[in-house]
């Protein structure tokens, strides 16, 4: 599988949404305001949760990226989709922690930056993923992956992460 593949989903897709709309979001405003403008041990406090939110969002994010490589055998994009259901690591917990991922990111850049404009931008980027995930992408994967996706979908919560792991589809228990 091309390098090139990769690089092409994740520039346009995560890229766009964690880099280049917060820095135009940025740009637009009075510039960023690090540590929210408080003072003392307030700001780096702001700043020290902004950056752990995006090294944690980061990590998630790569840790996602990696199994779709090499479990699920395609890219993020929905031009080039997995082949296979990926239900290990994070997906044994949550239905979509690439996107929770990306979420730490963009709440950890509003803290970093100060940003009430790049929260704004989080919160209209997960409605619009909310809608495109129930509308497009759920029927999508379960057109795709039929029973082994519905069994997933049943055990594994969409936003919410388990507690504990979910067993993958293909060892779920059969009811006679």
């Amino acid at each position: 599988m091309s390098a090139w593949r990769h690089v092409r989903a994740v520039v346009l897709l995560p890229g766009n949404v964690t880099v280049v709309v917060p820095a135009l979001i940025v740009m637009v405003s009075d510039g960023p305001s690090i540590g929210w403008g408080l003072n003392g041990i307030l700001a780096a406090l702001a700043v020290l949760v902004g950056l752990t939110l995006i090294a944690a969002g980061l990590a998630l994010w790569v840790w996602t990226l990696r199994l779709f490589v090499r479990i699920g055998q395609g890219t993020l994009a929905q031009w080039d989709p997995t082949r296979r259901l990926v239900t290990q690591g994070p997906y044994s917990r949550v239905r979509n922690p690439m996107i929770t991922a990306v979420l730490a990111i963009l709440v950890g850049e509003a803290a970093l930056l100060g940003s009430p404009g790049v929260l704004i931008w989080c919160s209209a980027f997960f409605a619009i993923y909310w809608i495109y995930c129930v509308f497009y992408e759920e029927p999508g994967l379960e057109r795709r992956f039929g029973e082994e996706y519905r069994a997933y979908r049943r055990s594994v919560p969409r936003w919410i992460p388990r507690r504990t792991p979910s067993t993958p589809p293909g060892q779920l228990p059969r009811h006679p």
